[in-house]
């Protein structure tokens, strides 16, 4: 009789594409199993106001850590900046292992593929990432982030609608869901910072479930885990939360070594604060960046988007 593993992921087509590929990765690693992929609805998904009003990006994993907790399911999928980094994971469950990472950049989606910097004065471009409206601002100042709240093909609904003029969303979410001939215009990390952990599904199981435990480290990525654990290191000694702008991104350099650069950005786009370092163990990395960023001033403009 094969196992039962029960994933557990929101019911949005991206988390649900992102589960299936988790499902693809078990069965290729051990094809005696039976996978069930097991849709759950999150207050973040029903609400469409604010996120900090609900307590920030918990919002998003609260109702499938509760069905991880309970046992209806033995392996949640989370996108990893979906994941609060200001807080533990519930008590009795870990984060075990991250899949191998997914692009990382931003893309402009544009019905007439309009790049941002020839879009005329005014031109609204829906974003509700505090990270993107700051970098925004740095480099297209002419144009007007506003808010947009709901899934990529209900964002999508809403600029079709002419509500607004681009938008912006992730390169990897947009390709999980096969709807990459919408992009119009992608953003290097050189100027668009990506977001912590941005391209990164996490797999998190209960820590006494030990067969989960062992199946889900089975298909983790030793780099991607790697990068990860820098960036994540980085936002908790910022203290960093749903509407804190910062950004960071993790390389793996040809020696092995680490390279984290970390960004905190005003709102306005008029302070930028940039650090980065090279370093092997990637909690010292992360940690030391974070450290930067807090001499430089970054708790003041954390503090200040709050």
């Amino acid at each position: 009789m094969s196992a039962i593993v029960r994933i557990g992921t929101r019911a949005s087509s991206m988390a649900m594409s992102q589960a299936h590929r988790v499902r693809d990765e078990l069965l290729s690693h051990d094809p005696g199993l039976t996978v069930e992929v097991v849709p759950l609805t999150t207050t973040g998904d029903r609400w469409l106001g604010p996120l900090a009003e609900l307590g920030g990006k918990g919002a998003f994993t609260k109702e499938v850590d509760a069905a991880l907790l309970s046992g209806d399911v033995d392996i949640c999928v989370h996108c990893v900046k979906d994941v609060p980094g200001d807080r533990p994971v519930p008590e009795g469950t870990e984060l075990v292992s991250y899949v191998a990472r997914d692009d990382v950049r931003d893309a402009v989606v544009q019905p007439n593929d309009i790049p941002l910097s020839e879009l005329p004065p005014g031109a609204r471009i829906g974003t509700s990432s505090p990270r993107r409206t700051a970098q925004l601002a740095l480099h297209w100042p002419h144009l007007e982030p506003v808010p947009i709240r709901g899934n990529a093909n209900s964002r999508l609904s809403k600029l079709d609608a002419g509500e607004y003029d681009a938008l912006l969303l992730a390169v990897a979410g947009l390709t999980r869901i096969g709807l990459t001939e919408r992009i119009s215009q992608i953003i290097e990390p050189d100027t668009m910072l990506p977001a912590v952990g941005s391209g990164t599904l996490v797999l998190q199981c209960r820590s006494d479930d030990e067969t989960s435990v062992r199946l889900a480290r089975a298909i983790g990525h030793e780099q991607t885990w790697r990068v990860t654990t820098a960036e994540r290191a980085m936002l908790r000694v910022l203290g960093g939360h749903c509407h804190s702008p910062i950004a960071a991104l993790a390389t793996v350099e040809d020696d092995g070594t680490l390279h984290l650069t970390g960004r905190v950005i005003s709102t306005d786009g008029k302070t930028v604060l940039d650090a980065s370092h090279r370093h092997a163990d990637p909690e010292v990395l992360g940690t030391g960046v974070g450290e930067r960023l807090l001499s430089q001033g970054a708790r003041k403009i954390i503090d200040d988007a709050s």
